[in-house]
């Protein structure tokens, strides 16, 4: 009887393991976006004022989202750091030290005096903070979306590589709750005097339970492999460089609109609708809140799709529609009427599911193991900066300089074009690769 249950249990084990790994990388990213994300709905409520007191209120706002942005420019060096040693040391720790970098810089902003109790040093410290702040998550995306991929059924790779895509609009649904309940049960001068801080110190919570989960998990058979066989590359960095540049050109021109239109939607709007248009910030928090469990959804289905289908399908249709989106976005917002704002942003929410789903496993696909963290990473984050790093920078300071959203349409609508065109090209000319 023991040598029949034996196996079975075995291969029980072998069969849960992904999801196990799955999950692990959902948790964690969603800890590190939760991180990131609170900095943005922070800049765009209260860093102004605390930070920036010196500026009118709309120089402050841009000053914000312009330290936003400094955490962008820190991701490829996160990306490049961690992903030489996760390609050569392993990816699952760089996937804690990622986790512990976004856990310190968070719980610093936290406990940051403000401009007026220590002056210039105020955004000085700020500015630093968010920047480690983006090489702790510059180094966490390709860590977790290749332990999900590497760890999956061959035929579902982009389904749990989705998982830590996940982690991004969950991210997003936890910071909105905080918000959304400091804002409700604090008056506006709790909040700007204490209340946001609040966030920022409960991530400790988290970033300890993130860091028991991914604790547990183990290196995949892939990344062994290359261990055991001694194939790793020196500098694996200049190997990407050097041999699939195009692939990096290409998906990081991909990745640009699905990043831009991103940012603006989970960072930007909130300051545009409640500082632009008067709107209430809890109906925006609440809507955003609402998109994100639609975009969140999206994700899965979108990626199992294309297992079946093909990513060419299934991201050429979910660029197209963010094209439209891009177009129709501000049009709808302008009206301040609810139903419409809500409509823009579900549909935004649906197309941004397509497109970030799938292309976590397209962009692992491209590169061998020995590598893929440091080629994946590379291209991924320097759309991020091209994308999500200077939307919202961009977004205040046309506004600021036209006084209408009808610059910002017209940026939104030409990255998306761009990047429709880059996903023609790298599923058309290159194509998934099957790792080696």
């Amino acid at each position: 009887m023991t040598i029949e249950r034996s196996p079975s249990k075995t291969a029980a084990q072998k069969q849960m393991r992904p999801l196990r790994v799955a999950t692990a990388s959902f948790i964690g990213t969603a800890i590190e976006w939760y991180d990131y994300f609170i900095y943005g709905m922070a800049a765009a409520i209260v860093f102004g004022p605390l930070f920036f007191p010196s500026v009118s209120p709309a120089a402050g706002t841009l000053a914000s989202f312009a330290t936003y942005s400094v955490g962008f420019l820190a991701r490829p060096l996160g990306g490049i750091v961690m992903g030489h040693f996760g390609d050569r040391v392993g990816r699952r720790s760089m996937l804690v030290i990622s986790l512990l970098t976004m856990g310190f810089a968070t719980i610093g902003i936290g406990l940051l005096p403000t401009y007026d109790s220590i002056g210039v040093w105020a955004p000085i410290l700020l500015v630093t903070l968010r920047f480690i702040q983006g090489i702790g998550v510059g180094g966490e995306w390709g860590g977790a979306v290749l332990m999900a991929v590497e760890h999956a059924p061959e035929r579902k790779k982009a389904f749990y590589g989705s998982f830590p895509q996940m982690g991004v609009p969950g991210g997003l649904i936890i910071a909105n709750l905080v918000f959304l309940g400091l804002t409700t049960n604090l008056s506006d001068e709790a909040f700007l005097d204490w209340g946001w801080r609040v966030p920022f110190l409960a991530s400790a919570v988290m970033v300890i339970a993130g860091l028991v989960i991914r604790l547990t998990i183990s290196e995949s058979k892939e990344f062994e492999a290359v261990k055991e066989s001694s194939t790793e590359h020196r500098m694996p960095f200049i190997s990407v460089l050097r041999e699939h540049w195009r692939e990096v050109l290409l998906s990081a021109g991909a990745f640009i609109g699905i990043n831009a239109v991103g940012y603006i939607f989970m960072s930007y709007l909130l300051s545009y609708s409640t500082g632009v248009l008067g709107l209430s910030r809890n109906l925006i928090l609440t809507f955003t809140l609402v998109a994100s469990g639609v975009w969140l959804a999206v994700i899965p289905w979108a990626s199992a799709l294309s297992d079946r289908r093909g990513r060419r399908g299934v991201l050429l249709v979910g660029s197209t529609g963010l094209v439209v989106c891009a177009a129709a976005l501000f049009p709808l917002i302008n009206t301040a009427d609810s139903a419409l704002i809500l409509l823009a942003l579900l549909a935004t929410a649906v197309f941004m599911g397509m497109v970030y789903g799938p292309i976590a496993a397209l962009f692992s696909e491209l590169y061998r193991a020995e590598i893929r963290y440091s080629g994946a990473s590379l291209g991924y984050q320097l759309g991020s900066i091209l994308g999500g790093g200077i939307a919202p920078t961009v977004a205040t300071a046309l506004y600021n300089n036209w006084a209408s959203s009808t610059p910002i349409t017209l940026y939104l609508t030409a990255v998306t074009l761009l990047s429709l065109g880059c996903v023609r090209l790298i599923t058309r000319e290159r194509g998934p690769r099957r790792p080696a």
